[in-house]
């Protein structure tokens, strides 16, 4: 069994069906120890009397926490016929796609 902290690339390399060699596997497996272990570091640092960012905006200079947002309108948009027209494949007025799960 591997450490909670380690990541079997190759496992996770056939979930995602990619085809990596031994070298590749190897090589991101090095580089996501690396990652992990600079977050066990960030999860080390001591933060008690350090407010949340949301409380320091004015002294921070930086965005706010929120993002303005526009009505929500409809407004014209494809026909079903419009966005089918470049399709490969279509059938009954939806796109045909191949079988991606086992």
């Amino acid at each position: 069994m591997l450490p909670k902290t380690e990541i079997d690339v190759a496992h996770v390399a056939k979930l995602a069906r990619l085809n990596l060699t031994a070298e590749e596997a190897a090589l991101f497996q090095r580089q996501l120890g690396r990652v992990l272990e600079y977050a066990a570091k960030l999860r080390a640092a001591v933060v008690a009397g350090v407010s949340p960012a949301e409380e320091n905006e004015e002294d921070a200079g930086e965005t706010p926490a929120t993002t303005p947002q526009r009505e929500d309108e409809p407004r014209p948009w494809f026909t079903a016929e419009e966005a089918l027209s470049n399709a490969p494949r279509q059938s009954n007025d939806l796109f045909v796609v191949p079988k991606v799960m086992e």
